[in-house]
């Protein structure tokens, strides 16, 4: 039962992503949140943060593995605050939705 439920959930993802793919709005909704990400900090937060990272270790004693394990947990932490503050990105992607809707009908 799990395993069905599992497979129909990655069936599911799969057909949602293509969907997003063939229409184009993939690329749009990456885009915005590169966007949002920019505007509000979180680009500029992480790169600073990385500076000080190699800054305590020493540029030849960091690997970008090491790296993308250090930052990634605090890219994901201020990530949640500023996907809370910006809900206008989930509203972008039910106006896409819209367009789609009618671009084709019944889908």
């Amino acid at each position: 039962m799990v395993v069905s439920k599992m497979n129909k959930d990655a069936q599911m993802r799969a057909a949602i992503n293509q969907k997003l793919i063939e229409t184009g709005e993939r690329e749009r909704l990456k885009e915005l949140l590169r966007a949002k990400l920019i505007e509000c900090g979180w680009k500029d937060q992480l790169k600073a943060h990385c500076k000080e990272v190699i800054k305590e270790k020493g540029l030849e004693h960091v690997t970008v593995d090491d790296l993308v394990a250090e930052i990634t947990p605090k890219g994901r932490a201020i990530c949640r605050p500023v996907y809370a503050k910006n809900h206008d990105f989930s509203s972008s992607m039910s106006q896409g939705k819209e367009r789609q809707n009618k671009k084709h009908p019944g889908t």
